[in-house]
């Protein structure tokens, strides 16, 4: 099980390396997005906000989701961190992400981009 504080670590991880790759800030200027990212098994939720092409994080909840992001804490925290591709724990139901189809294959294309597979 992760701590709150490794999954904030990890969503800040996340936030910096999508916003220092400016290739990806520009593909996804016209794409703003509010996503929760919620652990299961401890109380940590935090939101991640994309507007104009720039990744902001923070604690808590925030306005009405666009997605939603539901997994354990370790999963959460592996997973924003790259060392899990979202994959395997979407398949086997230890993650689940509500929002539609194209945002959440957007999702997935934007964390292809920060880690690779």
């Amino acid at each position: 099980m992760a701590e709150h504080c490794e999954i904030t670590e990890s969503l800040k991880v996340f936030r910096d390396n999508f916003n220092q790759n400016e290739r990806l800030k520009k593909m996804n200027r016209d794409w703003d997005r509010v996503i929760a990212i919620k652990a299961t098994d401890i109380d940590s939720l935090h939101t991640l906000t994309l507007r104009k092409g720039d990744l902001s994080l923070r604690e808590g909840a925030s306005e009405t989701p666009d997605l939603v992001v539901i997994s354990d804490s370790e999963t959460l925290a592996d997973l924003f961190y790259g060392d899990v591709t979202p994959t395997e724990p979407y398949l086997n139901g230890t993650l689940k992400i509500q929002g539609s189809e194209d945002d959440i294959i957007r999702l997935d294309f934007i964390s292809l981009m920060i880690w690779g597979e």
